[in-house]
C-alpha cells in the first residue's frame, strides 16, 4: 500500500524534528518535505504531489490560515491539518468554513497526530479535543486573560496607539507592548486584526 505523503510546516525546527520522529514510526506515513512558512508550502505543492499538509498557525511570510485558504483554492485534493496552541470556538468555526479537514493541539501531537492524519485521509474530519470549548467565558478562562489584557484588547479595538494606551491605563509603553505580545501568544492568533475579530465574535468588546 502506498504511504500517505505529508508535508510539515512550522517555523520552529525543534517542532519539525519532533513531528518527523513521531511520523517516521508509522510505516503508512511518509514525510516528503518540511518547510518554515506558508509561502514555502505553496511552492512545495506546486512541484510535489502531496496527500496532506500539517500547518502551524503562526508562521512568517504567510500564516497557516491564509495558507490553508490558498491550498483549498489551488490544490483542493490536498488534505489539511492545523496545529494550534489554544482551542477557540471562534477559531474552529472559521477553519471549518474554510474547509480545513482537522485541527489538534500542539501539546497532543504524538500518537494523536497519526490518528488524525489517517482519519482525515479516510474522508473524515478531526476536531476531537476542541469541541468542548464553546463559550467566551470558557475561552477567556482557558487563555487566562487578565483584566489588564482585556483592557488592552478594548484599546486596540478603539484604534489607540501603544503610547495612547500607556497614557490611558497609566502604564509604560513597554508594558503595553508586552501585553500585546502576550495576548497574541496566549490566543495563538497572528496579529491584532485577528485579535479584534476574535474579541468581537466572542462579545469580549
Amino acid at each position: 500500500m502506498k504511504p500517505i505523503t505529508v508535508v510539515l510546516a512550522d517555523d520552529h525546527h525543534i517542532i519539525l524534528d519532533g513531528l518527523q520522529v513521531v511520523l517516521s514510526n508509522d510505516e503508512d506515513i511518509e514525510v516528503i518535505g518540511t518547510v518554515e512558512n506558508g509561502k514555502e508550502v505553496i511552492e512545495f505543492l506546486e512541484k510535489n504531489k502531496t496527500d496532506l499538509v500539517v500547518l502551524d498557525i503562526n508562521m512568517p511570510k504567510m500564516d497557516g490560515i491564509t495558507c490553508a485558504r490558498v491550498i483549498k483554492k489551488q490544490f483542493p485534493g490536498v488534505k489539511i491539518l492545523i496545529l494550534t496552541m489554544y482551542p477557540q470556538k471562534s477559531f474552529v468555526d472559521e477553519i471549518v468554513k474554510i474547509g480545513i479537514d482537522g485541527c489538534l493541539l500542539k501539546n497532543n501531537t504524538g500518537k494523536e497526530l497519526i490518528t488524525a492524519i489517517k482519519r482525515v485521509m479516510a474522508g473524515k474530519s478531526y476536531f476531537d479535543h476542541l469541541k468542548s470549548f464553546t463559550s467566551e467565558q470558557d475561552e477567556v478562562f482557558q487563555f487566562k486573560l487578565t483584566k489588564r489584557e482585556l483592557e488592552i484588547i478594548k484599546c486596540i479595538a478603539d484604534g489607540l496607539s501603544s503610547i495612547e494606551m500607556a497614557e490611558k491605563l497609566f502604564i509604560s509603553e513597554h508594558t503595553v507592548r508586552t501585553h500585546r505580545k502576550n495576548l497574541l501568544k496566549k490566543t495563538g492568533l497572528s496579529n491584532t486584526s485577528q485579535l479584534i475579530k476574535y474579541a468581537t465574535e466572542q462579545q469580549i468588546l
